[in-house]
């Protein structure tokens, strides 16, 4: 029995070290590294088996694996770009602040997809002025409807989408469904088994499985996109549901958001997207991306999508903004649900503050995830020493995600200022050239700051020693929130 016994010790030792070891490897940030190494080796057996569920990245060699298929570069799936020379496509050509041709290559470099120019990008404030224009644009479709996103409720909303999709699959349309299988878990019944029964084609991001466990579960999609007869696409921060009505009565869980619709080249970049994201889950591919669409001329956005995620994408988003901040000569203005940015932003965001810029970060007053608010209150401190202004948006929570960039260029999309959307999450940013547009949600964001309470490091500073305690712990599990 003894014998045995020390079998048993001999195995759990083994596959402590042996999870430590994949850790010390092949972790790529040394916190991330050291909080593994530190589980693996302290909690016995517990440790090594949550490493294997959430600390081990699986869908970037899954994904790395499908890319021979998706050319980012090609001009029949980008028409605007065909009858150019390689000196007219060069980034100088675009009409652009030359203050910002430097990002723009850089953000080609990451992204190798190409700047589209003749896009037309129309905000929309809330589900009240979101959901009519999608549905709108879901009735009057006569081809395909590809739509994906993180939640998906099956409320009052949820079953208007539902009903139009049906409607459209009858019409003979080419419907796909995309929704996040942790998402989708956000409302009951699920919204899956009524899409189906409509016989709309309906799929499952990384389903989550009891058995056997699934291995993917920290990695989320957290994508939102419509895509309509390849002519009209809408993305930003707005899922699915009830939730997004800010006016309706009775609403407990509202949130402010913006959306936005494109018309123009762009749209082709986010279809093809769609269509990678769509044969990662199912392993079709029928529908090839490469169809050459003609587009006219639809108004002055110079575009360009960028993926976000832990496959081939990690580290994009952190380049992108830290090379933003590097750029902005006058202003950023900032606007996130979740503010929990990673060192090498904060650091850019000091220095800008430092150099005299105007650096503006919008957080909401009620967070819907208290312990992320009480983490970023514990970072806080390190920005506003430096200049940064921080102001708390009153309710209803504030679920946008702008960062504008002087008078020329705004970040939108769906990703979020924190670990999780800069490392877990796949996301999807549309980056936008065009004074209009940044006039727009710069003048939005001032609104907004002008109905809410600037914090300083003196409130900072004077928070008590058991509020101080809980933000801290918050803070130092802040990569995995």
């Amino acid at each position: 029995m003894q014998i045995f016994e020390w079998i048993i010790v001999g195995v759990i030792l083994f596959f402590n070290f042996l999870a430590a070891g994949h850790a010390l490897l092949y972790k790529r940030d040394p916190k991330g590294a050291w909080a593994w190494i530190v589980t693996c080796l302290l909690v016995p057996t517990l440790g090594p088996i949550l490493y294997f569920l959430l600390g081990i990245n699986r869908v970037k060699t899954r994904a790395q694996k499908l890319k021979w298929y998706w050319p980012h570069w090609d001009t029949d799936i980008y028409p605007s770009t065909q009858k150019l020379s390689p000196a007219e496509k060069k980034v100088r050509d675009f009409e652009i602040s030359p203050d910002f041709h430097q990002l723009a290559q850089l953000s080609e470099a990451i992204s190798k997809r190409p700047l589209l120019q003749g896009n037309r990008v129309t905000p929309l404030y809330n589900g009240e002025q979101t959901y009519p224009e999608m549905l709108a644009a879901i009735n009057r479709a006569e081809r395909s409807i590809y739509l994906v996103t993180f939640i998906f409720e099956s409320n009052d909303t949820g079953k208007q989408f539902a009903t139009a999709l049906a409607r459209a699959v009858q019409r003979g349309v080419d419907v796909r469904v995309l929704v996040d299988g942790v998402g989708e878990c956000y409302s009951w019944p699920r919204i899956g088994k009524m899409l189906k029964d409509k016989g709309v084609p309906f799929v499952r991001f990384l389903p989550p499985k009891l058995y056997p466990p699934s291995p993917f579960l920290n990695l989320r999609y957290h994508r939102k996109m419509l895509i309509v007869d390849s002519e009209f696409g809408f993305t930003g921060g707005m899922n699915l549901g009830d939730r997004h009505l800010v006016t309706k009565p009775n609403n407990r869980k509202r949130k402010q958001d913006v959306h936005f619709k494109f018309s123009g080249a762009v749209v082709n970049q986010m279809e093809e997207v769609f269509m990678e994201d769509w044969g990662f889950c199912t392993g079709d591919y029928s529908k090839s991306p490469r169809q050459k669409v003609v587009r006219a001329h639809q108004g002055e956005a110079v575009c360009r999508t960028i993926t976000v995620g832990p496959n081939h994408d990690l580290d994009k988003l952190r380049i992108l903004l830290t090379g933003v901040v590097s750029q902005a000569r006058k202003r950023i203005l900032i606007m996130t649900p979740y503010f929990l940015p990673s060192q090498e932003l904060i650091v850019a965001l000091q220095t800008a503050a430092l150099k005299g810029l105007e650096v503006s970060v919008v957080l909401p007053a009620k967070n819907n995830l208290p312990y992320v608010h009480w983490a970023t209150r514990n970072m806080l401190w390190e920005i506003l020493q430096s200049g940064v202004k921080v102001y708390y948006q009153p309710p209803p929570f504030a679920h946008s995600k702008l960062f504008v960039a002087d008078d020329s260029y705004a970040l939108i999309g769906s990703a979020n200022l924190d670990p999780r959307s800069l490392r877990l999450n796949f996301e999807l940013v549309v980056e936008v050239y065009e004074k209009r547009l940044v006039g727009k949600l710069a003048r939005h964001i001032r609104s907004k700051i002008r109905e809410s309470h600037e914090t300083t490091l003196h409130e900072v500073d004077s928070r008590s020693m058991a509020v101080r305690t809980r933000d801290s712990l918050c803070w130092l599990f802040s990569p995995y929130l």
